[in-house]
């Protein structure tokens, strides 16, 4: 998806807010195995992915990884607390799959928010769909078994089983790789 599709499916904007809008945005292409931030760095940057994706991952002090999430086309890619609390970063951000990328920066992101009330409104609708996929992420970690955890998770990246590293879905979900194989057989 675009991110001008996007945009005017959450909100309304007329050809002249969203011409602002995108000019504020950068596109650009990523390979594989790109780190866009480390575990650390104040994330300064907010993404968003028309095509590809990409993942934020935590390291343990064992060095094992450990994803948080998965950010595929039509969705916006950021260390979210680090992005507007200008604080260090708990997560990497990887793309894992050759991705054309939209990026704008923190202070024009905020410029926008400031300039147009829509731009705030479009912020609080995309918080608010961001927030609902996190607890329902906490509650099947919480409360589901894998089965259903594995079920989530498809139901939330469809294809994602075919794109990604076997490795990194147990992560997300929680189990180890030889539990996930077995789920999936």
């Amino acid at each position: 998806m675009n991110i001008s599709d996007f945009l005017t499916s959450i909100v309304p904007f007329d050809s002249a807010e969203l011409g602002d809008i995108l000019s504020c945005f950068e596109k650009k292409k990523f390979s594989k195995n790109t780190m866009l931030i480390e575990q650390g760095e104040i994330c300064k940057t907010l993404y968003f992915i028309e095509s590809g994706i990409g993942r934020s991952y935590f390291l343990k002090k064992d060095g094992k990884e450990v994803t948080q999430w998965f950010f595929g086309s039509g969705k916006f890619m950021s260390s979210v607390d680090s992005f507007f609390q200008q604080t260090p970063s708990l997560y990497y951000l990887e793309i894992i799959e050759d991705s054309v990328v939209y990026s704008i920066s923190k202070s024009k992101m905020d410029e926008l928010f400031s300039k147009y009330h829509k731009m705030e409104h479009f912020g609080r609708q995309v918080s608010i769909e961001m927030l609902t996929k996190v607890v329902n992420k906490l509650n099947a970690i919480q409360f589901q078994t894998a089965k259903e955890r594995y079920e989530y998770m498809l139901e939330e990246f469809p294809d994602i089983s075919h794109r990604v590293a076997l490795g990194h879905i147990a992560s997300y979900l929680g189990m180890t790789q030889e539990t996930l194989s077995r789920i999936r057989r």
